[in-house]
């Protein structure tokens, strides 16, 4: 009697239950090899995408590393469908593995054992993989589509966490009668009092002259919970513990508080290669932003202004200006000279160090308000100075020490 390793999968793009998925595949594995043997092990990966190669799996992984072992309790492999195991060329990456420690691949649909000297059994799991990826990609075009469909004719709100300035609630039963009949209900956006005047503050202050770093700022010196402190439910993941200069350009760049809804300004790319020299690793997945032209827009307002239309695109304009202009610098004179200008780094933070002169002494300079420290969690004093003169003495031993005799050797091989 065999014994056998059970391996499932069940992925969010599913929309099933764990518990569920896990039962009727392992139904299906048990019932293939009954007189054959008993599962001894199970391996069942939750909330994994098809896409993802076995390395990537934690399950499947620990499945692959149980292969090495001497003493692992299964001598073959039994799945409940091809389509959740395999994807793409993900079998004839995998299946060599298991041929190489002598263990046998059991699939229902080729009714037992998969023969590796079989090429009809080769052509049908290179069959099944390709059909769970078309299946996969006739899943995203379909959700795609309806999302499209919904936003541009419905203006129907298409979940995720609300903009900040907002609160999701409940507007009208569901329009489908099914999940009406189960309570579930549309939903939509209302303005959020506490919040929508801290969004219409950053869009007046950016207009009147007002740097993001200086917003963030002020808005953290005034006590106003940023984002994440704001809605501690949603970013749990986040300290919350100050305004950054990315959260108010967020705020900046968000087209729904026009009181549209806004879809597809960003999308899933899975073109980048996790290592171009082991291509079974699979491809990386990164949300990347689309150009405003792809955009899909509600035809009429769905939800409550924060700011208008004139004042957003006005604030879109200075911020694409502020990208994309070139950049014609004019040489700084200065009376004092600066040795260092430009080479000193500061070790707190990694920045750049600014030149000035204090005391009659040419110091680099470090400013960092306590507000962006607080953000960042950086233990970074208000202002940090080093005299150039300090620096230079310790240069110049540093260099003399290289260059001496003892070490002349070792410096030139370096």
């Amino acid at each position: 009697m065999n014994r056998f390793a059970f391996y499932g999968r069940v992925s969010t793009e599913d929309q099933q239950d764990p518990a569920a998925s896990r039962d009727w595949q392992i139904t299906r594995a048990r019932d293939l090899i009954e007189g054959h043997g008993e599962i001894v092990e199970e391996f069942f990966d939750i909330a994994q995408s098809r896409s993802l190669p076995w390395k990537r799996r934690p399950e499947a992984a620990r499945l692959l590393g149980s292969l090495k072992r001497r003493d692992r309790g299964f001598d073959a492999i039994v799945i409940g469908e091809p389509a959740r195991a395999f994807y793409g060329s993900q079998y004839g990456n995998t299946f060599p593995i298991l041929t190489h420690y002598d263990v046998d691949l059991w699939v229902p649909e080729m009714g037992g054992r998969v023969d590796p000297d079989s090429e009809a059994h080769d052509m049908m799991m290179v069959m099944f993989g390709g059909m769970s990826k078309g299946e996969r990609n006739r899943i995203k075009m379909r959700v795609r589509s309806a999302m499209a469909a919904q936003a541009a004719h419905e203006g129907r709100f298409l979940g995720g966490r609300p903009p900040y300035g907002y609160l999701i609630v409940d507007i009208a039963p569901h329009p489908n009668s099914a999940k009406a009949a189960e309570g579930k209900m549309l939903r939509g956006l209302e303005l959020d009092p506490v919040a929508a005047p801290v969004v219409r503050r950053i869009f007046d202050e950016y207009l009147a002259g007002a740097g993001r770093f200086a917003i963030a700022e002020g808005l953290t010196r005034d006590g106003i919970p940023s984002p994440s402190a704001h809605d501690r439910a949603r970013n749990r993941h986040r300290t919350g513990s100050g305004w950054s200069k990315s959260a108010v350009r967020a705020i900046l760049m968000n087209p729904r508080y026009t009181g549209k809804q806004v879809w597809n300004r960003q999308r899933r790319d899975e073109s980048a290669l996790m290592d171009v020299d082991d291509v079974t690793l699979g491809h990386r997945s990164r949300m990347i932003w689309n150009d405003p032209s792809a955009w899909v827009w509600s035809p009429e307002q769905t939800h409550e202004v924060i700011v208008t239309a004139e004042k957003f695109a006005e604030v879109a304009a200075h911020l694409s200006a502020g990208t994309s202009r070139p950049a014609h610098r004019k040489a700084r004179r200065s009376p004092r000279p600066y040795m260092l200008r430009g080479l000193v780094m500061c070790a707190i933070c990694g920045r750049r160090m600014t030149s000035t002169t204090s005391g009659g002494h040419v110091r680099y300079r470090c400013m960092y308000p306590k507000e962006y420290a607080l953000v960042n969690e950086l233990d970074h004093p208000r202002s940090v100075h080093a005299r150039e003169d300090v620096v230079v003495r310790a240069l110049d031993e540093w260099l003399a020490r290289l260059f001496d005799q003892e070490h002349l050797d070792e410096t030139c091989q370096v």
